[in-house]
């Protein structure tokens, strides 16, 4: 068996059974997790920088949000936090570009 030992998505042991593979897991304390999804985090963004495909934004939201919720912190408020953000700073629409300041 390849060694992994890193954060997965729920269904993927399932899935290598499925295909009539093995895989040895165990469910991770809060530290292990909070780690291994800032872990996953990174991971994700790399495979986005390298492929530029939106698939790799759909997991970064995802791992985004449970990364959220390891800190204690729900989709909603983090949604809230964001838009807060928004509202004071705007967002990143008008493309603006600082060059100095």
């Amino acid at each position: 068996m390849k060694e992994y030992n890193k954060l997965v998505r729920d269904r993927i042991p399932e899935i290598i059974a499925a295909k009539g593979g093995e895989s040895e897991t165990h469910i991770a304390t809060d530290e292990e997790y909070r780690q291994k999804a800032i872990e996953k985090l990174q991971e994700e963004l790399a495979e986005f920088l390298e492929s530029k495909d939106p698939e790799e934004l759909a997991d970064l939201l995802e791992i985004t949000y449970a990364v959220a919720e390891s800190l204690g912190v729900s989709k909603d408020e983090l949604e809230a936090m964001r838009l807060k953000k928004a509202n004071e700073r705007g967002g990143f629409a008008k493309r603006v570009i600082l060059e100095r300041s």
